[in-house]
Order: structure tokens, then sequence, then C-alpha cells
């Protein structure tokens, strides 16, 4: 079974910088993509980033390209979101996920995704 665990959340200052990191278990992390996305408080499920299985396609939501790189290290099975210069409307919890497709060159519709972490919290004062 695979698993995906978030990690680095936390509460920061407008304007600061938080990295994401999502430990995914088992060797099934390398051959797929990668996708983050936030779900805000009485907001749907929002797709940020997306990097393919080998890292040659990257893809961003308007709202954070510029401020927000995803990135993987698949001998680590290690996934990240490094988030910078951080606003207020960026506080959400954010899941990442892995793609239910081998070899995926990323998506931002989050059914093209099987697995999911438990997401974590992040909250940006103003």
């Amino acid at each position: 079974q695979v698993q995906l665990v978030e990690s680095g959340g936390g509460l920061v200052q407008a304007g600061g910088s938080l990295r994401l990191s999502c430990a995914v278990s088992g060797r099934t992390f390398s051959g797929y993509a990668m996708g983050w996305f936030r779900r805000a408080p009485g907001k749907e499920r929002d797709f940020v980033a997306t990097i393919s299985w080998n890292g040659g396609n990257i893809y961003y939501a308007d709202s954070v390209k510029g401020r927000f790189t995803i990135s993987r290290d698949n001998a680590k099975n290690t996934g990240y979101l490094q988030m910078n210069s951080l606003k207020p409307e960026d506080t959400a919890v954010y899941y990442c996920a892995r793609s239910r497709t081998a070899f995926s060159s990323g998506s931002k519709l989050s059914a093209e995704y099987n697995y999911w972490g438990q997401g974590t919290q992040v909250t940006v004062s103003s």
C-alpha cells in the first residue's frame, strides 16, 4: 500500500517562507507524477503544482507561479513544495498526491491522482 505523509506546515507571517515535504512509502514514487493541492476554509480543493515522474514537466497554478517551487528527489522517495512570499490567501490545508498513471507528465486534475496524504496546515498571518 502506498502512503504519503506531508510535513513542514505551520504558522508564518506574510512574506515568509515554508518548505513542505511529502514522504512516499515503498518503491512506488519514482515512476509517478506528484501533485500538490490545497483546501482553504469553506472552499473547494484547488490545484497548486505538479511535477512529472522524471521532473521534466512542471506546472503551477497562476496564483502561486513565481512564488512556489515544486521539486522531487526520487532517491529519497520525497517531494517538496518550497513556498516563498507567502500571503494570507495561501492559508489552507496542503495535500500531496501521487498520480494514478505511471510515467505521467503531471496533471492539474485531482481525479488523476489516486493516493493522497493526510494534509498539513499552512497558516499565513497578515
